[in-house]
């Protein structure tokens, strides 16, 4: 079986102006060239288009942060699959925490969201993860085997093994708090274990797993050198050039 490619993706969240953005990207396109993973960057939808037109030619893929799943339609605000795959997209975040805790996202909208993208021919980054609540009370690995469960509801084996899942615990997501190499380790386990009973051991060991959750220059190298653990999605480091390049590198 080959080796799953690690994957360095940055969520800029609500930051950097489109100017911003296309500056970062210049900036970070040569430093990246020819490094071992895969580099993508999830920008606000407003800064897409330039971001799509800087990163061409490198080795720099374009997410959006979130998407409706409708292909049109009176939704005043939201952006389509059609939309963003127009713009050069490849990748886009859905089930973010904190889409589910400020914007009332189910587990069943994450799931008509996943069907869009892919359908879109873009690929899904799933996010799932647990509250401290639920981890101080043993429910860790329930509450993520139901979201992801219900995420992938109706996807085919195929399109399972080409899809990415990011596990964040919520706890650890922007408090500099990070869940512990094995803690991160223990959850992304669950994570394919399940994905093998509900497709097989060959899906499994195709699907990206990522681990999100204040990963930093500091201690990427170890988080990424887990068994099951197939990158980072990265939120305050990926943010200034230096620091993510160092994630990105992190094998160098």
């Amino acid at each position: 079986m080959a080796k799953r490619t690690i994957m360095a993706a940055g969520n800029w969240k609500m930051n950097k102006t489109p100017t911003e953005a296309v500056e970062f990207i210049n900036g970070l396109k040569d430093i990246v060239t020819g490094c071992n993973s895969e580099v993508v960057t999830a920008v606000p939808f407003v800064c897409i288009p330039g971001a799509v037109e800087a990163a061409k030619g490198s080795n720099i893929k374009i997410a959006a942060q979130n998407v409706h799943w409708e292909a049109s339609g009176a939704y005043t605000g939201e952006v389509s699959c059609e939309m963003l795959k127009d713009l050069g997209v490849d990748y886009v975040i859905i089930g973010h925490s904190e889409r589910r805790e400020y914007f009332g996202e189910t587990n069943e909208m994450i799931n008509k969201k996943a069907r869009a993208i892919l359908d879109a021919g873009m690929i899904p980054i799933i996010c799932c993860g647990e509250t401290l609540t639920q981890r101080e009370q043993g429910v860790t690995a329930e509450h993520v085997r139901y979201q992801i469960k219900v995420a992938l509801l109706g996807l085919s084996a195929q399109e399972v093994s080409e899809l990415v899942i990011a596990y964040e615990p919520i706890w650890a997501i922007g408090t500099g708090k990070t869940a512990t190499d094995e803690q991160a380790e223990e959850v992304c386990a669950i994570i394919r274990q399940l994905i093998a009973e509900l497709y097989d051991n060959d899906v499994a060991e195709k699907t990206r797993i990522l681990y999100g959750g204040s990963v930093n220059a500091g201690n990427a190298k170890a988080l990424f050198s887990m068994p099951n653990i197939d990158g980072g999605l990265v939120g305050g480091a990926s943010l200034k050039i230096d620091a993510f390049e160092k994630i990105v590198k992190h094998d160098q």
